[in-house]
């Protein structure tokens, strides 16, 4: 086969596993998981093969018009270069991942079926952004990844929890594609095509008419895809879903597709100094910002998801110092450990016994009960703190040594000023990450909470999986950032001597200091109580996960009332924790600018058309009723009256007519 043909199965073949697990689900259960993980596995051995066949040499360009518009052709079109083909890639990897995961963590859940074929729908909707070479088509799969996100984040749909979750990530992703369609007509009306090359050709011979409109239409909607600030506050939220779809989210679909959008059309945002400055300082409040938050959280899984925008942060820092290479780079690396951190927090949280709000400072003896757990999760915490020589590291650097680049003055289309953002927003940074990453294994794994229940050994493929995802997230780095610059644009990845330094010490400093602080108040403080040990049944951990949700009830007592004394993130921030916390009340502003407005002026439409419509269209109605109820008076059936009356009508009329003939 062409590798053209062999692209168009990628998307194809998860499509079809979605279609055929949905009309099989009910009718026959037992293919349902052949359906789920086969397809996508199939799907990721044709993207290896994509991946090699196009070897990072020119891209591999495939075109037909998908219908006659009269004006700007909406063409079928491929369009895959070395940045395409490894992303999809570890989109097809991930995916994999899950879908096995997924049927030993909710191999007791009845909505199994139509988790499996979303998910299935999830990945080749992703597979589509990757490989689409026109915008519309691209459109579609960003589109479908959104639904997608609303059911599967909902999944526990009974809960309030989930449901409000998987509303507030619908509405806000929405909020930001709004103006990223009118972006996208308005990029492919000066360019006179959605194909993703005319409009690069365009952009290199000046063609844009309103480059800076343009970029920072398109930049809202890539802050709601890849919850960037202010269109993050969705993502922490959307935890309340099953723990291998926050996997799928934060790794490899969904978030990710705004930050490969970007690098895929940086030359757009790269004729714009204004939007490069404003994607800089995008990055760096949600760097800076998600740390922050991270270190404060006591849910195992909302640090990692205010880990996930911190990370995406760094790419888009990459951005918008103009080097997509090293953006895309850590988009590769942090697929692959965030991927097995949140599928790790699955097991914890399945040993724990307690919920997806999965409280670490109620968690004790884990490292013991889960050793698969344990010893991959640290190599993930080690990469996604940037300790050498784990894959974050070299990824990491090579966005601080982008950022160092544009801070010595060397020419290109980002400002100095865009540099220094990155470079001190991403140092602070690393010292954050590295400080919440300690935090979050001591608690977790050398916590002093009530000792759960033990549920048992998880079964064989989340263990597994677990596994295969260590290796990259271990040798990833050293290996790609040699060969990578081959398949992107030639750029340097490798770390340099002033950034390695800075990142590598801030992140040392943060371990550190988060360990003395541990160390500190350990030494201090007694054991408080934190009440008895719920009990769940021996059951898998999707249904420990959602009894918890649905009862409202924490494994380990009132978490509000009673905080771990030995946590550090309390002694680290000080009088910012409770702020931090609550994710700097960027909510509660949403609120207060938008929520309350629109329910004010829902409850005046209401009034005005209870009140005001309803008593005209009421009045309407009475006025015929009255009048219909007096003729019926009249109608009494008494031939007598009706003969007195007619009489009485003569009688009238006679008179009448005597009266007008007088006066003439």
């Amino acid at each position: 086969m062409t590798t053209t043909t062999l692209a168009v199965l990628v998307p194809l073949l998860p499509f079809l596993g979605a279609v055929a697990g949905l009309l099989l689900g009910r009718t026959a259960p037992g293919f349902v998981r052949p359906l789920a993980v086969l397809p996508t596995v199939a799907a990721l051995a044709l993207a290896v093969v994509v991946a090699l066949r196009q070897g990072g040499d020119g891209a591999v360009d495939a075109v037909t018009e998908l219908t006659p518009t009269g004006s700007v052709p909406i063409e079928l079109a491929l369009h895959i270069d070395g940045f395409a083909a490894l992303v999809a890639v570890v989109v097809g990897l991930v995916a994999a991942c899950v879908q096995i995961y997924s049927t030993g963590y909710l191999r007791d859940d009845p909505r199994y079926p139509s988790y499996a074929a979303l998910v299935s729908l999830f990945t080749a909707a992703m597979f589509l952004v990757v490989y689409s070479g026109d915008l519309i088509v691209l459109l579609v799969g960003w589109e479908v990844m959104g639904i997608c996100s609303y059911f599967l984040v909902g999944h526990y749909w009974e809960t309030p929890e989930a449901r409000a979750a998987s509303i507030k990530a619908f509405l806000v992703t929405k909020l930001g594609d709004v103006p990223f369609l009118i972006g996208l007509f308005a990029l492919a009306t000066d360019a006179g095509s959605f194909e993703i090359t005319k409009i690069l050709g365009t952009v290199a011979h000046g063609g844009l008419d309103h480059p800076t409109v343009v970029a920072l239409l398109l930049l809202a909607g890539v802050a709601g895809k890849s919850a960037q600030f202010p269109l993050h506050t969705w993502l922490p939220d959307a935890m309340a879903g099953p723990t291998p779809v926050s996997a799928l989210i934060h790794a490899a679909t969904m978030v990710a597709a705004g930050v490969y959008f970007v690098a895929r059309l940086l030359p757009v945002f790269e004729a714009s100094a204004a939007a490069m400055t404003v994607l800089a300082v995008m990055a760096a409040v949600t760097m800076v910002g998600s740390g922050l938050a991270a270190l404060a959280q006591d849910d195992i899984k909302r640090v990692l998801a205010y880990s996930t925008m911190g990370q995406l942060g760094y790419m888009t820092g990459a951005l918008a110092v103009g080097d997509r290479g090293a953006a895309v780079f850590h988009l590769l690396s942090h697929g692959a450990f965030k991927a097995l951190l949140f599928l790790a927090a699955g097991v914890i949280i399945h040993a724990a016994g307690t919920n997806s709000l999965a409280a670490m400072s109620r968690m004790r003896n884990l490292s013991a009960r889960v050793p698969d757990a344990y010893w991959t999760m640290t190599v993930a915490l080690l990469a996604l703190a940037a300790i050498p020589p784990f894959s974050g590291f070299f990824s990491k650097e090579s966005v601080l040594g982008a950022a160092e680049h544009v801070t010595s003055g060397h020419p290109g289309p980002a400002p100095v000023a865009a540099g220094w953002t990155v470079l001190v927003a991403g140092v602070l940074t690393a010292l954050l990450t590295a400080a919440y990453a300690a935090r979050l294994w001591l608690l977790a794994f050398r916590g002093r909470g009530e000792e759960a229940p033990d549920h048992g050994r998880q079964p064989l493929t989340m263990n597994v999986v677990l596994w295969i995802l260590a290796v990259p997230s271990l040798a990833l780095g050293g290996l790609a950032y040699r060969t990578l610059p081959d398949w992107f644009d030639g750029d340097d990845l490798a770390p340099t001597l002033t950034t390695s330094v800075l990142g590598t010490g801030a992140a040392l400093t943060g371990g550190l200091v988060a360990y003395a602080a541990w160390r500190r108040l350990t030494a201090l403080t007694a054991r408080v109580p934190l009440g008895a040990v719920a009990a769940h049944p021996e059951r898998d951990a999707a249904h420990v996960e959602a009894e918890a949700i649905a009862t409202h009830e924490p494994a380990y007592g009132d978490v509000a009332s009673a905080p771990d004394p030995a946590d550090p993130g309390r002694l680290l921030l000080g009088p910012l924790h409770r702020h931090a916390a609550a994710g700097f009340h960027v909510d509660a502003v949403y609120r207060a600018s938008f929520v309350r407005p629109v329910l004010a002026a829902a409850s005046l439409v209401r009034f005005l058309d209870r009140e005001v419509v309803d008593t005209y269209v009421r009045g309407a109605g009475a006025l015929p009723r009255w009048l219909g109820a007096a003729v019926r008076r009249a109608q009494t059936g008494n031939v007598q009256t009706y003969v007195s009356a007619l009489l009485a009508g003569t009688v009238v009329l006679a008179v009448a007519a005597l009266l007008v003939a007088s006066g003439a």
